[in-house]
């Protein structure tokens, strides 16, 4: 099973992957972690990657692709991947499902955690006390944040259409996030 979890920075997709991956046993590709990994090895590719998003623009398709295909054309983590803030853009969304056919695989379910941006300030706020990020401040989380939905519209769009979006209320607790999410799931694996 492939999941992708959409929601604005500090919406809780990497809390919420976490369960995920425990419960269900998959394999995270967090598009966040892999680019923050590349800074964090301070690699050119790292520096480039950091410029942009203390910008607070989304990094390139290409960048992003190139990190992804490498991830899912691994055996080890076939037909069980959540995908954790990616795709970002219609443009990725038809990319992945390129790659994936080409893997022989296919996005089952895409969830997306709707959250306000008040909630989401909040969030980010508590968070940079807690993790430190450099990324995690008010004025670059708005910006995120409305990036977020303008560029995130389209894609939700095009799974709509294709009958896998499911909309979970992301401002409740994180154990009923967990059940709804849990739910959902467990009624696609039949």
């Amino acid at each position: 099973m492939n999941i992708v979890i959409f929601g604005p920075p500090g919406a809780g997709k990497g809390t919420q992957s976490k369960f995920l991956v425990q419960k269900f046993n998959l394999n995270q590709l967090s598009t966040g972690d892999l680019l923050r990994k590349e800074i964090k090895n301070n690699t050119d590719l790292g520096k480039k990657i950091s410029s942009i998003i203390n910008s607070g623009e989304l990094v390139s398709d290409e960048i992003v692709g190139n990190l992804i295909e490498k991830f899912i054309s691994d055996e080890k983590v076939k037909n069980n991947i959540i995908f954790d803030g990616y795709p970002r853009t219609l443009n990725q969304a038809k990319n992945l499902e390129e790659l994936l056919k080409k893997n022989n695989q296919k996005i089952d379910i895409v969830l997306k955690l709707s959250v306000s941006l008040e909630i989401v300030k909040k969030r980010i706020s508590e968070r940079k006390n807690q993790e430190k990020r450099a990324d995690d401040n008010e004025e670059i989380a708005i910006k995120r944040y409305k990036t977020y939905e303008q560029s995130s519209a389209q894609v939700l769009e095009h799974y709509k259409q294709l009958n896998l979006l499911k909309i979970v209320n992301g401002e409740a607790s994180i154990s009923e996030i967990n059940t709804e999410i849990s739910g959902l799931i467990e009624a696609i694996k039949g």
